[in-house]
């Protein structure tokens, strides 16, 4: 049973037809400005990448924009019907002119790696953002195609829906079951790759209640142009609200869940699970849950030694292991 939650947002503005077709150009980049892309930010981070974006241009246009003056310049003063340019064929060489030729790029190298260098130490993915309340913790597997997002602090799950309370930090714990793929919410910030085998860390927030585009910026197979996901940012009540719901309505996500869960589907609709079983990240982390199968033989996957996967062990076994 799915449960289809009624939750507020304020949705992004649309985008006029213009800037729909101008958006055609990056679509996998989330440049529109149109309320659903990087330079529309609704969370520090994501406001913190748009300043290093409009300082980075700001120095290189504070010298493409002289440069392209000063060629029309040129151009024009030294056209045949000038009379006033002199010709000077023996001229070959100016210490000052050597010396504003190599300066000028000198400083705007280091005017960019400076920001660079503070900016990737400010915005570092595993930084716990500053806030009055206790950061939400949420476990993100990418599969194929779509994403598993598990609130261990709550024991629920849900698919290609992430629901996080608005003006609260989210600590993120990634993961990939199959293969590389990147988690990329546009507004929010911080593209993050998933790998198997190992996880990463992001913190994000989102400032106000609102619905945010989430998608995969890593090319991961068939299902890759529909593996997108909803991030719906409630105030505190209201994600209070659809924790309940959730724990009243749903299958509950374990060993048999997951195995069903993890074969390769396309387009899956959100819905949500109501009990986690627990340490099933940690498991997939590890490599000892069942690996999904192929999308292609649906049997097993290959697997190489030499890559240190370990042995699968089914999760009922390892809950009695653990006994």
């Amino acid at each position: 049973m799915r449960a289809n939650a009624a939750l507020s947002n304020t949705g992004p503005r649309p985008c006029p037809a213009w800037a729909r077709r101008a958006g055609m150009l990056a679509p996998a980049l989330g440049l529109s400005g149109c309320g659903t892309g990087v330079l529309s930010p609704a969370g520090p981070v994501g406001v913190g990448e748009r300043v290093i974006l409009f300082d980075s241009v700001a120095i290189m246009l504070a010298i493409v924009v002289p440069v392209i003056v000063v060629t029309f310049a040129f151009a024009w003063w030294f056209r045949a019907s000038n009379k006033k340019a002199v010709y000077r064929p023996e001229w070959s060489y100016s210490g000052r002119l050597e010396l504003l030729v190599w300066s000028i790029p000198a400083l705007v190298v280091l005017f960019l790696g400076g920001v660079a260098w503070i900016s990737s130490h400010d915005l570092d993915p595993g930084k716990p953002l500053a806030g009055p309340t206790k950061p939400i913790e949420v476990q993100v597997v990418s599969l194929d195609w779509k994403w598993l997002f598990i609130y261990p602090d709550l024991g629920v799950a849900s698919v290609n829906r992430l629901v996080i309370p608005a003006g609260t930090p989210v600590h993120f714990r990634l993961t990939s079951a199959t293969v590389m793929d990147s988690f990329f919410v546009p507004q929010l910030g911080s593209q993050i790759y998933t790998m198997a085998g190992m996880a990463t860390q992001l913190n994000l927030q989102a400032d106000r209640p609102g619905a945010y585009r989430g998608l995969s910026a890593q090319f991961s197979g068939d299902g890759f142009s529909d593996m997108a996901f909803d991030v719906q940012a409630e105030a505190p009540a209201q994600f209070a609200a659809w924790a309940a719901q959730a724990h009243g309505a749903g299958p509950a996500l374990d060993a048999a869940a997951y195995a069903e869960l993890s074969k390769a589907s396309k387009a899956v609709k959100p819905y949500t699970y109501s009990a986690v079983t627990p340490g099933l990240f940690d498991s997939i982390v590890m490599m000892t849950a069942p690996p999904p199968p192929s999308p292609q033989t649906g049997g097993p996957r290959p697997t190489s030694p030499a890559a240190g996967a370990r042995p699968a062990m089914p999760l009922a076994a390892q809950q009695n292991k653990g006994r």
